[in-house]
């Protein structure tokens, strides 16, 4: 059932059935702690969540390692986003959704 699944989907889970949902960009180190915050806050939510904190990386290649990954969401943080309280949505596909509140994310 396994094998038929993975061939059917090509490795692009759906997200209720995804084993990488959600992976956390930060774009600067100096927001890790926003980012590590967030990746608690949603866990709690029942939300598989990772958060990219490698400081040798460039913000393009952590996206891009996140989508080569499978991950169905990759929400981008920065200066603009923790103060708000907010994230940046972006798909596997690349497609910028925009910012969202993290309430907002946690209703839907």
């Amino acid at each position: 059932m396994t094998g038929i699944l993975t061939e059917h989907f090509a490795g692009k889970w759906p997200f209720w059935l995804s084993p990488r949902q959600v992976m956390v960009v930060p774009v600067m180190p100096m927001f890790n702690d926003y980012a590590t915050e967030l990746q608690r806050k949603l866990h709690l939510q029942g939300i598989v969540i990772d958060t990219d904190l490698d400081d040798g990386s460039t913000l393009n290649k952590k996206v891009r390692n996140a989508q080569l990954a499978q991950y169905n969401f990759i929400f981008v943080v920065g200066e603009k986003e923790k103060t708000s309280g907010t994230v940046n949505v972006r798909t596997r596909d690349n497609v910028v959704h925009g910012e969202f509140s993290v309430e907002d994310i946690t209703e839907n």
